[in-house]
């Protein structure tokens, strides 16, 4: 069984994070797809239709010289693209919320010892802290995410002058990791919502003895080695469509390009696909990141580490 209450350093955090879907990763997406499953299906079937419509739209909206046809489309269907809109949006919000909160509560019974998890287990935290989940969306809504757009605009703003490139890396990272510890640290603690957003800006510049040397560049760089792999991974099933998408716009007769919406062929058919399957994947593998990121959490928790080695060193005198 996996140690959660530990001091990890940089190679730790990623090999563990590997191992951890070594050991759980069955039972862990298992768990995962049925708990969210539908939902993800559903949500990527109504972006990919959505997006081919808009892109059939916006590339059918100059042919034959209809410059005001995507115009004309969307006066026409105004009331239907906001009732989706909001339909989407909801989706998404109630998509993010599980998306996020599964590993913290997984993670969370496995920290507490248990080892095999059922989804009645994280259907029953979910409900148990609806309240809670309901003050974190809250903080996140209207603390967290526009402090989080200053930040980053201010960095985008600071791109004009060379430093700002090296601001970006260091700030997106870490704006990750506070957000994730926060999530972990107001369900796994007695902390309120201020208390789990003061806890995690400062656990990741300290431990909370304030002994040890900062965790800050093993956090953010596990962060960003991880991140990469996810990027490589992701960007094979966005390249390959892509390169159908365009090898066919390439092969095909310069006439049939103006005539023919390529988004409404076997090619746009096939880009959307794969579009939608480019998405689930993502989803999938940003679990890698999140339970990374939750590792990097008991990390911080020092104040536990010891409590944890003592507890097992008792159940291993009992077994004796």
């Amino acid at each position: 069984m996996m140690q959660f209450y530990k001091k990890r350093d940089f190679g730790t955090f990623i090999s563990d994070s590997f191992t951890f879907f070594k050991l759980y990763g069955k039972n862990y997406f298992k768990n995962y797809i049925l708990l969210n499953g539908l939902l993800m299906i559903f949500m990527v079937t109504v972006f990919v239709l959505g997006y081919k419509e808009l892109f059939s739209q916006l590339f059918g909206s100059n042919l034959n010289g209809e410059s005001y046809y995507l115009q004309q489309y969307f006066d026409n269907n105004v009331g239907m693209l906001i009732v989706v809109g909001i339909l989407t949006l909801l989706l998404f919000l109630i998509l993010m919320i599980v998306n996020y909160l599964f590993p913290v509560f997984y993670l969370k019974r496995l920290a507490e010892g248990q080892d095999k998890i059922k989804t009645d287990d994280i259907l029953s935290d979910f409900k148990n802290n609806a309240g809670k989940i309901g003050k974190l969306c809250l903080g996140m809504m209207f603390i967290v995410t526009p402090l989080s757009f200053i930040i980053m605009g201010f960095s985008y703003v600071l791109v004009l002058i060379v430093i700002g490139i090296f601001l970006i890396l260091l700030v997106f990272p870490t704006l990750f990791n506070v957000v994730t510890f926060l999530m972990y640290d107001f369900f796994n603690s007695d902390r309120g919502f201020f208390e789990s957003l003061s806890y995690s800006i400062r656990s990741q510049f300290s431990y909370p003895n304030g002994r040890e040397k900062s965790p800050y560049w093993k956090y953010w760089g596990s962060t960003i080695v991880v991140s990469i792999i996810l990027y490589v991974v992701t960007s094979i099933f966005t390249l390959i469509p892509m390169l159908f998408f365009f090898g066919s716009l390439l092969t095909s007769t310069p006439d049939a390009n103006f005539e023919q919406n390529p988004f409404t062929g076997t090619a746009g058919i096939f880009f959307f696909v794969m579009y939608g399957i480019s998405i689930l994947v993502s989803f999938f593998l940003s679990n890698m990141l999140y339970v990374n990121s939750g590792l990097m959490y008991y990390d911080s928790r020092t104040d536990l580490h010891q409590k944890v080695e003592l507890a097992e060193i008792d159940t291993i005198g009992s077994n004796e």
